[in-house]
């Protein structure tokens, strides 16, 4: 499995993909909602199998001088218990780092909310819902 940062129009066409098959597909998630303002100003990441398809997808916005925020991380059915979500996250965080990032927020679904805690990340709100979806807002540090 290989990251990638999505620098082509099929690269990123990838990540929608991926994101339109879990979010809209099997989540059920308005497509108004999954495709936001947000997208041209986002670093947009692809995880690609060992065939080179297209598994994962996530971005990561600079939300203030050393704050980021990781949004939309996705994992196609077939690529789930493969460590696969667990690669894409290092990937982000290793590029977040790079970029001067010291601190990494996200809003994750409750049912994924282990999995960013075994990420080292704690959760620091209550449930809130997001497209009908529970969710809790979650941070790490990035250690310099």
């Amino acid at each position: 499995m290989n990251v990638i940062i999505a620098e082509t129009d099929q690269q990123l066409e990838d990540g929608f993909h991926v994101r339109r098959e879990v979010f809209i597909k099997e989540q059920h998630v308005p497509e108004e909602e999954e495709i936001d303002e947000y997208e041209e100003e986002a670093t947009h990441f692809v995880l690609y199998d060992d065939q080179a398809q297209p598994v994962g997808a996530g971005r990561l916005r600079t939300i203030s001088t050393d704050v980021g925020k990781i949004e939309r991380i996705c994992i196609m059915k077939q690529a789930r218990d493969t460590g696969a979500g667990k690669l894409l996250m290092e990937s982000i965080e290793s590029f977040a780092h790079k970029v001067g990032v010291h601190k990494l927020k996200l809003n994750a679904q409750t049912h994924a909310e282990g999995f960013y805690e075994r990420l080292g990340f704690k959760t620091v709100s209550e449930r809130f819902f997001d497209a009908g979806i529970p969710h809790v807002t979650m941070v790490k540090t990035i250690e310099s």
